[in-house]
C-alpha cells in the first residue's frame, strides 16, 4: 500500500512538474548545494577567519599573535555562514542579487521524496517542522546526559566526579539547551508542521526564510556543546542566565555562550516573523479570527513576544562580547560599569522567555483536551483574550527574578504586585481546561495523559511561583533548590508535557503511522512519576537552605539527595522508550487513517501525511474547530464536501476507541 501511493504521488509529481532535476556529476557534485560542498567550504572559512584575526592583529603590531578570545568571535561568525553558503541556504538571494534573468520555480527544494530530503534546505514546511523535532531532540538528550552527570556528582556530599568549575560548566550548558536549542525550538517546530495545515494555508509565508531559520539552529547547539573543547576553563559556567560581572572575567568559553544565543535568537526571530505574517495574511477563506484553533492563537501570541523580547537578550550578549573583546566597561562596577544594568536588560527578555516556552503548551492542551473530552473548549473567547494578556502583562513583572539584586526597593511593591495579577489570565486557563473536561466523554489516550498530567504540573509549580513573586518569601528561598523546583515544574512538567502531547497527538499526521499505545502510556507513567519524586523534594530542601548551583553540600541533605538521584536516573532512562517507540513505530508501525481522533481542525481533513502542498483544494471555513457534540458540525469543507463523512468518522472513532 505503501509503494502504491508512492507511486501515485510520483505520478502526481511528474505531471505536475514538481520533479527535483538530476544531480550533478564529475566536478558539479563539489560545487553543487549541499554536503559535498560544505566538506570543502567550511574547512576553507575556518582558514579565512584565523587568518583575518592573525592578519588583522600583525598589522596592528599586537602580540601574541595567537589569541584565542578574537578568534572565538571570528571562527563562530565566518565558519557558519560559510557552512550555510556550501549547502544552499542563501543560493536562491545570491542569484537574485547578482541580477541574474528571473528562473522558474521548480519546486526542486519543496517536500520530502526519500529520507535524504530532511537532510537538506528543504522549503515545505512540514519537512522543516520533522528537522526541527529531531534536532531538537537530539540536544535534548545531550542536556539530559548533563543532568545525569550532575545527579551523579549530588548523590553523596563530597567531590566524586567532577571539580567546581565542570560542575558549573554542566549546569550551564544543560540549562542553556533546554531552553534556546530544545523548549523554544521544539515549540516551533510543531508550529512550523501544523500551523499552515491549521489555517488552509499551502505553506508558510516566506519559505526559503523558513528553512534559513532551521539551519542556523544547529549551528546554535554545536557552539554550545563544542565549549567544552575550549582550553584553559572549559565550557562557559555563569549559567543560563550569565550574570555579569563573572560573565565577563571567565574563561574563554564564556563567548560560546554569547555566540551560541545569537544565533538561536536569530533563528527564533525569523521563525516569528514568518509565523505573524502567515496566521495573518494567509488564512482560508472564511477563517476569521474567531475561528482560529486554539493553538494559532498560542503562536500569534508567542511569536509577538519573540519579536519584541529576543532583542534584548541579543543586546545584553553583544554587551558583554564587547566588554570582553573590546574592553568597553559596560557591566564591570570597578571600572563604571553597572551589573544590575544587565539583569535588567536579561530578565526583560527572560521573563517573557518564561511564556515563550508556556504558551505554545497551553494551545497544544487546548487542542488536546477538547478532543479527547469530545467537548467544545469552554470560554474559547476568553482563553484567546487572556493569551493576549499574558503577551502584555508578560513584560511588566521582569524584575521579580531581582528582589534580592540590590534594585530600588519601591520598584519591588510594583513587580510583586504585577507578578500576582499576570496569575488571572493563567487561573483562566486552568478553570477553562476543567471546565472542558467536567462531564466530558474522555478517552485517556497517550495524547490526553500528557494534557492532563501537564495541568496538573502546571498547577504545583505556578502556586510556587506566587510564593517566589512574593517579597518576604522570595528573600528567604532565592538561590535555594526551591527555585530549582519552580522552574521545572514549570518548564519538564509544563512545557515539555506538552511537548511530548503535541508529538503523540500529531505523530499519525506527520509520519502516516501510528504509535505503540501501551509504550506511550508507560513513557508518561514512567516520566511523571520519576519526575514528582525527583523534584517534589526540592522544595524541602530549599526551605531548609540548600543552596542551588552548587556542587557540594552539607552532610544533613545526603539521604535526600540520594533519592533525588536515583529518582532522576529513572527519569532520564524513561526517554529511551520514548525514542524506541518513535523510530520503530516511524518504520513499522501501523498504518494511520487521515484522521485517526475524529478532530475537526484542518490538519485532520487531509491524507496522514498531507500532500506536499497541503491542500488539493482551497479549503472553506464553515464554524468553529471545537463544535463537537454538535450533530452535523464542520469546521471546514474541502471542494463542496467534508473529507470525512460522519459514517466514517464514526467507524474510525470505533477503532480507535
Amino acid at each position: 500500500m505503501a509503494e502504491t501511493q508512492h507511486d501515485v504521488r510520483r505520478g502526481t509529481e511528474l505531471a505536475s512538474g514538481h520533479m527535483p532535476p538530476g544531480r550533478p556529476s564529475g566536478l558539479g557534485r563539489w560545487t553543487a548545494a549541499g554536503w559535498l560542498r560544505a566538506l570543502w567550504v567550511t574547512p576553507l572559512s575556518f582558514a579565512l577567519a584565523t587568518g583575518i584575526v592573525l592578519g588583522a592583529r600583525d598589522a596592528m603590531g599586537l602580540h601574541p599573535y595567537w589569541l584565542l578570545q578574537p578568534l572565538i568571535v571570528v571562527w563562530t561568525v565566518i565558519v557558519p555562514l560559510g557552512f550555510l553558503i556550501a549547502i544552499g541556504g542563501f543560493d536562491y538571494w545570491f542569484y537574485w542579487a547578482s541580477g541574474r534573468p528571473s528562473r522558474p520555480e521548480d519546486h526542486s527544494g519543496h517536500g520530502a521524496r526519500s529520507w535524504r530530503d530532511y537532510f537538506r534546505v528543504n522549503t515545505d514546511h512540514k519537512v522543516i517542522g520533522v528537522q526541527y523535532l529531531v534536532t531538537t531532540f537530539f540536544f535534548f538528550v545531550a542536556a539530559g546526559l548533563m543532568a545525569m552527570f550532575m545527579r551523579a556528582e549530588l548523590a553523596r556530599p563530597g567531590m566524586q566526579f567532577v571539580d567546581t568549575n565542570g560542575f558549573n560548566g554542566l549546569f550551564s550548558v544543560h540549562a542553556s539547551l533546554m531552553i534556546f536549542l530544545f523548549v523554544i525550538p521544539a515549540f516551533a517546530g510543531l508550529g512550523n508542521f501544523v500551523i499552515p495545515l491549521m489555517i488552509g494555508a499551502p505553506d508558510m509565508a516566506f519559505p526559503r526564510l523558513n528553512a534559513l531559520s532551521y539551519w542556523l539552529l544547529p549551528i546554535a547547539g554545536l557552539i554550545m556543546l563544542s565549549s567544552f573543547l575550549i582550553p584553559h576553563g572549559g565550557a562557559f559556567s555563569a549559567g543560563w542566565t550569565n550574570y555579569a560581572p563573572l560573565s565577563v572575567q571567565q574563561p574563554a568559553g564564556n563567548l560560546m555562550f554569547q555566540m551560541g544565543v545569537q544565533w538561536a535568537g536569530a533563528s527564533s526571530i525569523l521563525t516569528a516573523l514568518n509565523f505573524l505574517v502567515t496566521i495573518i495574511t494567509m488564512r482560508a477563506p472564511g477563517m476569521n479570527f474567531w475561528r482560529l484553533p486554539l493553538l494559532v492563537w498560542a503562536n500569534f501570541a508567542t511569536s509577538t513576544l519573540v519579536v519584541v523580547a529576543t532583542p534584548f537578550v541579543a543586546g545584553s550578549q553583544f554587551f558583554i562580547m564587547f566588554d570582553r573583546v573590546l574592553h568597553t566597561n559596560f557591566f564591570e562596577p570597578g571600572k563604571g560599569g553597572d551589573a544590575l544594568a544587565y539583569q535588567h536588560i536579561f530578565w526583560f527578555y527572560s521573563h517573557p522567555a518564561v511564556y515563550i516556552m508556556m504558551l505554545p503548551g497551553f494551545g497544544i492542551a487546548s487542542e488536546v483536551i477538547s478532543v479527547f473530552a469530545r467537548k467544545p473548549i469552554f470560554g474559547y473567547r476568553l482563553m484567546a483574550l487572556s493569551l493576549l494578556a499574558i503577551l502584555i502583562l508578560g513584560f511588566s513583572v521582569w524584575a521579580h527574578h531581582m528582589f534580592v539584586s540590590g534594585m530600588a526597593s519601591w520598584l519591588r511593591y510594583f513587580m510583586m504586585a504585577s507578578t500576582m495579577l499576570i496569575a488571572v489570565p493563567t487561573g483562566i486557563k486552568v478553570f477553562s481546561w476543567l471546565a472542558t473536561l467536567w462531564e466530558g466523554r474522555i478517552q485517556f489516550k497517550t495524547p490526553m495523559l500528557f494534557a492532563t498530567g501537564f495541568v496538573s504540573m502546571f498547577v504545583i509549580g505556578g502556586l510556587s511561583g506566587i510564593y517566589l513573586g512574593a517579597v518576604p518569601i522570595d528573600i528567604h528561598a532565592s538561590d535555594t533548590y526551591f527555585v530549582v523546583a519552580h522552574i521545572h515544574y514549570v518548564l519538564f512538567g509544563g512545557s515539555l508535557f506538552t511537548i511530548f502531547a503535541g508529538v503523540y497527538y500529531w505523530f499519525p499526521k506527520m509520519t502516516g503511522r501510528m504509535y505503540n499505545e501501551r509504550l506511550g502510556k508507560l513513557h508518561f507513567w514512567l516520566p511523571f512519576v520519576g519526575f514528582n519524586v525527583t523534584f517534589f523534594p526540592m522544595h524541602w530542601l530549599g526551605l531548609q537552605g540548600m543552596p542551588r548551583r552548587v556542587a557540594d553540600y552539607a552532610p544533613k541533605f545526603g539521604t535526600l539527595n540520594f533519592i533525588i538521584s536515583i529518582a532522576s536516573f529513572c527519569l532520564g532512562a524513561s526517554t529511551l522508550v520514548f525514542l524506541y517507540n518513535m523510530i520503530v513505530s516511524w518504520r513499522r508501525g501501523p498504518l494511520a487513517p487521515g484522521n485517526p481522533w475524529r478532530a475537526l481542525t484542518l490538519e485532520w481533513q487531509v491524507s496522514s501525511p498531507p500532500p506536499i502542498f497541503n491542500f488539493d483544494e482551497i479549503p472553506q471555513v464553515v464554524g468553529s474547530p471545537y463544535e463537537y457534540g454538535t450533530p452535523g458540525a464542520r469546521h471546514a469543507v474541502l471542494g463542496g464536501e467534508p473529507t470525512t463523512t460522519a459514517k466514517e468518522a464514526e467507524s474510525v472513532g470505533a477503532i480507535h476507541h
